[in-house]
């Protein structure tokens, strides 16, 4: 199948593209280019390259195309924070006028990268699903939402959207971050001996390896329509649903002699959620998730060591998204609304 894969060059797409072309996929990858370049390691090449903005996507950007995983993004909490009105333009109107060029081309399969925040400050005495409602607490939870009801507004038999509401992602990438709350823990814990908390670490977090959640959404492209048109899919597994201070935990055990430490200032984080994923693996059950916590920390942990990674790589623009699009408008490569200076 042809695949237009929006956002390949990031965490998830510079992972998500090579599985696909293992799966006997031809991808062509679009994206803008704000994080092309800050690799780790090389990153497997696409069968075509497409470079817009989300937001200038137009009909001759689709042509060719059988289906679409939708993943770019501003891509999460904090980078919609520093630009809300952005995360509207980029996350949900950009998002909007790609499905409705892709329904008016006949593209069917349109796969979302949703996400489990989604669900906000959920009562974590029980598993949310699928049904539980949405409290989003922030502009990237809420353009989550409002992508999911607008796109499932234009299912018809021509057009077969399907939502994938993502736990918190960890593992190695080419372009791994090291803003997500696995490889932030694991990689402080390398650099410095230290896994700090900046949160109480009572807060509960579904997480999933990129290399699970790629299965996932090839799971979920080529199936029946009959199984996920219009249907949202929380996407991870029970068993991986932690808090924060067990995370850190695993980390202290990956990596020996680590101290474990809390921000002067941690608080408690509203953000908590425990997700039931009985739904995907339901009407899915041959994705077969591969990773945990333990395995994926070791991973990284040995990929940071082997790769000699510097702390201010780390910790600065080349694996912090938010510190990439800073360092991006204060030297003038972009302007205030993030589009590429001639």
């Amino acid at each position: 199948m042809k695949v237009l894969l929006t956002g390949y060059q990031g965490y998830v797409g510079s992972v998500m593209s090579g599985y696909l072309k293992s799966r006997g996929h031809s991808v062509i990858g679009l994206d803008t280019g704000y994080f092309n370049g800050l690799d780790l390691w090389t990153p497997p090449s696409v069968d075509e390259v497409r470079t817009v903005d989300m937001r200038n996507v137009q009909e001759k950007d689709v042509e060719g195309v059988e289906a679409i995983i939708h993943l770019a993004a501003l891509s999460n909490d904090p980078l919609g924070d520093f630009a809300p009105e952005l995360t509207d333009d980029i996350n949900f109107k950009a998002t909007k006028k790609l499905a409705e060029i892709a329904k008016k081309h006949g593209i069917k399969r349109f796969v979302f990268a949703s996400s489990c925040s989604l669900y906000g400050a959920a009562d974590v005495s029980k598993p949310v699903d699928e049904t539980s409602p949405t409290l989003p607490l922030t502009p990237y939870a809420k353009s989550k939402i409002d992508c999911e009801n607008a796109l499932l507004a234009m299912k018809d038999e021509d057009f077969e959207p399907v939502f994938m509401r993502n736990a918190t992602c960890y593992g190695d990438s080419p372009r791994i971050r090291i803003d997500v709350v696995l490889n932030n823990l694991t990689a402080r814990a390398i650099v410095s001996g230290e896994v700090k908390l900046l949160s109480d670490g009572s807060a509960w977090r579904p997480l999933m390896h990129v290399e699970d959640m790629s299965a996932s959404f090839e799971a979920v492209l080529t199936a029946p329509a009959n199984l996920v048109s219009g249907e949202a899919f929380n996407v991870g597994t029970n068993e991986q649903n932690y808090q924060v201070i067990d995370i850190a935990k695993t980390v202290q055990k990956v990596v020996p002699g680590c101290d474990l430490t809390y921000s002067d200032d941690a608080q408690v984080d509203a953000r908590s959620y425990r997700v039931s994923f009985d739904k995907l693996h339901s009407v899915l059950p041959n994705i077969g998730f591969k990773w945990n916590a333990e395995k994926g920390a070791a991973q990284i942990a040995e990929r940071l060591k082997a790769e000699k990674a510097k702390a201010e790589d780390l910790f600065g623009r080349k694996h912090i998204r938010l510190e990439q699009l800073k360092y991006l408008v204060e030297n003038q490569k972009v302007n205030a609304d993030l589009f590429w200076n001639a």
